[in-house]
């Protein structure tokens, strides 16, 4: 997607978006799912709401995905939310609510395959990036005729979303870090968004997985899996 803020939108306009945060899955560092909130995710849906009722905001819209963790997290807020079908993550198909290293072990062709282009790549009966951002083509348009949102959403949904706003290249989008339990306040200006990121000091696993060196099809299990984070 290009980058399209116009004018219109500058200064008057924040976003706030934050990628979904501590889940019983992704502790086991597992992909997707459709579990509730961790008690780490409780604390921190908490806290989040202290700090939007610190920001006094003017007509705050918060929008979630159909998800249970994004919903759990605006009823902490104890505001009125949106839910987008559109904000749901990434669909990983056969992937689905597996490890790294169970994709690895057992599509381990399917693995090295994402890591040529993450972009494009497509789960077997799941979604690619190139997928998500058309689908979230819909939110982006509604985004911009918005003035104050918070986004409750997923690590590839807010990657999309930031690549949009910041002008990253395809290349880039899948790869962008979207740290869990802080908040990135997006304000449009003349040429782009500026961003800052808050930390809302509640502990949280990392779930960002670098750009791989070796993505040949015959690679080692270990070259395959040097890049994945740590994970309980």
């Amino acid at each position: 997607l290009a980058n399209r803020v116009q004018g219109h939108v500058q200064s008057r306009t924040v976003y706030y978006l934050m990628n979904i945060h501590v889940t019983p899955l992704n502790l086991q560092g597992r992909i997707r799912g459709d579990s509730g909130l961790s008690p780490a995710g409780t604390r921190y849906a908490k806290a989040l709401a202290q700090f939007i009722r610190s920001q006094n905001i003017r007509e705050l819209k918060v929008w979630t995905s159909h998800m249970k963790r994004t919903i759990e997290t605006a009823e902490a807020l104890g505001v009125p939310y949106e839910q987008w079908k559109a904000l749901n993550e990434i669909d990983a198909g056969v992937c689905e609510e597996m490890t790294y290293e169970e994709i690895q072990e057992r599509y381990p062709k399917e693995f090295a395959l994402r890591d040529q282009d993450k972009y494009r790549y497509r789960y077997p009966k799941g979604e690619s990036y190139e997928d998500l951002v058309q689908r979230l083509e819909p939110v982006i348009m509604e985004l911009e005729r918005q003035e104050n949102v918070l986004v409750i959403c997923h690590q590839a949904v807010m990657r999309c979303l930031l690549a949009y706003f910041l002008d990253k290249s395809a290349d880039e989008l899948p790869y962008l870090k979207c740290p869990l339990h802080t908040v990135l306040k997006l304000t449009p200006v003349a040429y782009g968004c500026e961003v800052e990121s808050i930390f809302l000091n509640i502990e949280a696993v990392n779930t960002h997985r670098e750009r791989p060196q070796n993505v040949d099809i015959n690679r080692t299990a270990a070259d395959a899996l040097n890049t994945v984070p740590e994970h309980f």
